[in-house]
């Protein structure tokens, strides 16, 4: 679907090329670290990178973005290392992905026509692949005049028609536009359909007040291992971005009384495409309806604070930054900075310190998450007649009933919220005691 599909052969051999300039937005500059993270992706799209050209200008060129000479460079040192495939660091106009392609012979891609198809190998799940699928289509619709400029239209202009076409006709061009708006269309139809189906799980969820956490964090920030780790499944968590694609949902109990829906989200990045951010809220917008976020931090890298930073910009996006949200510091066991001192890490209100991989500090964030989700829920113990049978039915829809047996009266165990507690309350045995309000003395 991307304009180059990395899995055509069996690796690409890349040049990767960045530019920074002077009027660009600091979050659209390159620079080694978004270089050395681009040679990442390449590697998890299945190539591999020759060589690293990152240019600096005042202006990018408007043309060829880099300027020519740097093109004529970069042309040189593809055709010298055997290249099949430049990749640039920073987002191309669809012109400019054209006229590279014709000054280096050589296929182009941009940075986000890179993250697309990693994603498009990722995708496991039917609503994962509808997402990359919008995403793609809606990369390409832009970008189509250069890929017919070898059909000519039908029409007698050329004196090539046959009898019977000659006409205003439509070109090739005109015709794929049209029938990729109607894909589009038909996938965001599907989309919404996506949506309303996750709003029915999520209103049976409050109903049920089973509060649910959404694990955020920059892509190999160690999310899935954390999720793991947390509920003891067995989520694939490899070292490598964008290892999870489509959202995995967890049960956790934190304890006898509060159970939670934990679950582990895409992770994000820089320059993230923003078609990819659209097509992909039916999954993030989890987010905007989750009770709590565990940003996952990974502090061993050098470059944490400006990958949080990104992350907190996308939730703010998303219309979440409302959402309370713990700051997870994981890997805190490789963290070293100048001095190597892990307590020179932030601490505080809404932190906790882990290492999701060996287990160090995950008893201090259930501990939290227990303090902040238990929200007053009971275990208790209910005598029910048998001419209030509804009330068991009542318990089953909104309750964690734990056992039942029928004796002299229906006996019931169950975890209750305060709001199922208030309903059932005269039915408990023992009697709770009675609360009273402060200003009751």
């Amino acid at each position: 679907m991307t304009e180059t599909t990395l899995q055509e052969s069996n690796i690409n051999r890349a040049v990767l090329v960045g530019l920074s300039a002077h009027n660009l937005r600091r979050e659209d500059n390159s620079s080694d670290t978004t270089m050395e993270e681009l040679q990442a992706l390449l590697e998890t799209a299945g190539g591999e990178a020759l060589a690293v050209v990152l240019q600096n200008r005042d202006t990018p060129d408007s043309r060829t973005f880099i300027g020519e000479g740097k093109v004529a460079e970069v042309k040189e040192l593809a055709h010298n290392l055997g290249a099949d495939l430049v990749v640039f660091d920073n987002e191309l106009s669809p012109a400019q992905v054209r006229v590279l392609t014709e000054e280096l012979e050589l296929h182009v891609m941009d940075r986000a026509a890179l993250i697309l198809d990693i994603f498009a190998q990722r995708a496991r799940t039917s609503e994962g692949r509808l997402q990359v699928e919008l995403a793609q289509y809606r990369y390409m619709l832009p970008r189509l005049t250069g890929m017919w400029t070898h059909l000519v239209r039908q029409n007698a202009a050329g004196g090539k028609s046959p009898i019977g076409t000659r006409g205003p006709g439509e070109t090739q061009l005109e015709t794929d536009r049209r029938h990729i708006r109607r894909k589009i269309q038909k996938l965001e139809e599907n989309l919404a359909e996506v949506r309303r189906v996750r709003a029915v799980q999520r209103d049976r969820r409050e109903k049920n007040e089973v509060p649910v956490v959404a694990i955020i964090g920059y892509t190999n920030a160690g999310k899935s291992t954390l999720l793991n780790r947390l509920t003891g499944s067995e989520v694939p968590a490899n070292d490598r971005l964008f290892d999870t694609l489509d959202t995995t949902t967890r049960m956790l109990e934190l304890s006898d009384t509060c159970t939670v829906l934990i679950s582990d989200t895409v992770g994000f990045i820089r320059k993230l495409p923003t078609h990819l951010v659209e097509a992909f809220k039916a999954t993030l917008e989890e987010l905007q309806y989750a009770d709590l976020l565990l940003h996952v931090i990974d502090v061993s890298n050098p470059e944490w604070p400006a990958q949080a930073e990104v992350v907190d910009k996308l939730v703010g996006e998303l219309g979440a930054q409302e959402t309370p949200c713990v700051r997870v510091l994981n890997k805190c066991d490789r963290f070293v900075d100048g001095h190597g001192a892990p307590e020179l890490l932030p601490h505080g209100e809404g932190i906790v310190r882990v290492s999701a991989k060996t287990g160090e500090g995950v008893s201090d964030l259930l501990e939290l998450l227990c303090k902040l989700l238990d929200a007053g829920t009971k275990q208790v113990t209910l005598a029910i007649p048998y001419d209030q049978g509804g009330v068991l039915d009542l318990l089953y829809r909104e309750a964690k009933v734990e056992s039942v047996e029928y004796a002299d009266t229906i006996r019931v165990s169950a975890v209750c919220t305060p709001k199922v507690l208030g309903q059932v309350r005269r039915f408990c045995d023992p009697p709770l005691p009675e609360i009273k309000e402060p200003w009751e003395g």
